[in-house]
């Protein structure tokens, strides 16, 4: 889907971002408005959101309107909720994040959540960018307690990891 929308707004960088805010933020387009879930988005709140004219917004959406594939994707995206990951460290939590050598791989949520399962560390959350729509995409555990820093190279040699980070 992402190199759809790539190719769509090719040389569009304004519709461009203005299409990224709203798959990052799980925001649908329905009847030529914004909504997050049930709750109606402006098009001026958009477009503060990412620096472009709200005219900008508005030509965006009457393009995805316009497609017949984009505009039932965005009729039906939702928001997936919320995201423990800015308040981690103020619950008592750790942030690992991982980041593939292709997304697509299959076992690097299951490999990563068998290493800290053996150490006895819980998992509170686990998002995973869909590689379709994020162009880096990453997994992020949110993990009860500290993550020990012996275990970022057991994490690394997870098949499939190219990178960890730990907040």
């Amino acid at each position: 889907m992402w190199s759809k929308i790539l190719k769509r707004f090719e040389g569009q960088p304004g519709k461009l971002a203005v299409v990224r805010l709203l798959i990052e933020n799980g925001l649908s387009i329905r009847q030529g408005k914004i909504y997050c879930n049930e709750l109606e988005i402006s098009k001026v709140t958009v477009a503060r959101a990412v620096k472009v004219d709200r005219r900008t917004v508005a030509q965006t959406i009457e393009e995805i309107e316009g497609d017949p594939e984009l505009s039932v994707f965005f009729f039906h995206l939702r928001s997936a909720g919320h995201s423990l990951r800015e308040v981690a460290h103020h619950l008592g939590f750790s942030v690992l994040e991982i980041t593939p050598v292709n997304a697509r791989m299959p076992g690097i949520l299951a490999g990563a959540s068998t290493l800290l399962a053996k150490r006895n560390l819980s998992i509170r959350q686990a998002l995973v960018d869909d590689p379709e729509l994020h162009p880096e995409p990453r997994l992020t555990l949110i993990v009860e307690g500290e993550i020990p820093g012996n275990l970022i190279p057991e994490i690394l040699k997870v098949k499939g990891v190219a990178r960890v980070s730990v907040y």
